[in-house]
């Protein structure tokens, strides 16, 4: 099929009224059924859940599960930052200069995916992983790191898809997307939680009631059906994991770097 056509037809399904009806289909009785189908599809690890299959009573109840207990243990190092989803890493690197480079072929400006925010500044020579979650993947969002929500924002926007043909075909799509943000602050300086919305998501929800001080791996957030959380680290405050590359797979809880206590001034 042609590629104007494939994206001429995202574009239309991008709407907010399609991602609705997929939403209110979910959460309705009717969907319970398709449950074990869907697990199946996705070779889901439902072993892993906090109930049995049949206990949940519609499809996003099931998607948005809790898991047991112990199944994802967090990081004990002190100064560990950790991966806040289960994911595959599309990208990572350092920030220059603002930009976001080379996003499965993109640029992204830190004004555009922070939607303007002043707090765009901090990060400008920072860290960021691009970290998408597959229809598999477990969608609760934990906390990177102890500390204290000191903003938040809510970004209206689009839902394209955030798969390897949004991120690919369509234009800047992390920062056309609906997003919520999170700013953190910890003993160290500050991270930036950007969860990004995508095709057939019907919203983005805190965890209620929504904290303010969190423990490292602490449910922060969840999604409804399948997307990408960016997360941003300011400058000098983290040391990465040299040994994950986009394409990797996290688990919720592992160390993704090091958090980089400031030194003081001598003078």
């Amino acid at each position: 099929m042609d590629r104007w056509l494939l994206r001429a037809m995202t574009e239309l399904s991008s709407r907010k009224f399609v991602s609705r009806l997929t939403g209110r289909f979910a959460k309705s009785t009717m969907s319970r059924r398709f449950i074990p189908r869907f697990a199946a599809a996705y070779r889901i690890p439902v072993e892993e859940a906090e109930k049995a299959i049949e206990a949940y009573g519609s499809l996003n109840e099931f998607f948005t599960r809790r898991l047991a207990p112990g199944r994802r243990p967090i990081d004990p190092g002190t100064d560990a930052l950790v991966s806040p989803v289960d994911a595959k890493i599309t990208a990572c690197g350092p920030v220059k200069d603002g930009l976001l480079l080379q996003v499965k072929g993109q640029d992204y400006t830190l004004q555009e995916l922070l939607n303007g925010s002043p707090r765009a500044g901090q990060y400008r020579n920072g860290f960021y992983w691009v970290l998408y979650l597959s229809p598999t993947d477990y969608h609760r969002i934990h906390s990177p790191c102890a500390g204290t929500i000191v903003e938040t924002e809510h970004v209206p926007g689009r839902v394209y898809p955030v798969n390897e043909f949004g991120l690919t075909k369509m234009r800047r799509v992390l920062s056309r997307n609906e997003r919520l943000v999170t700013y953190i602050r910890h003993e160290d300086g500050e991270v930036a939680v950007v969860k990004v919305g995508a095709l057939n998501v019907s919203s983005i929800q805190y965890v209620d009631p929504k904290p303010k001080e969190l423990e490292r791996g602490q449910e922060l957030a969840y999604f409804e059906f399948g997307s990408t959380v960016v997360l941003l680290t300011e400058e000098d405050t983290c040391a990465p994991r040299t040994d994950l590359r986009p394409g990797d797979s996290v688990k919720m809880g592992q160390r993704l770097g090091d958090l980089i206590r400031p030194t003081e001034d001598q003078g």
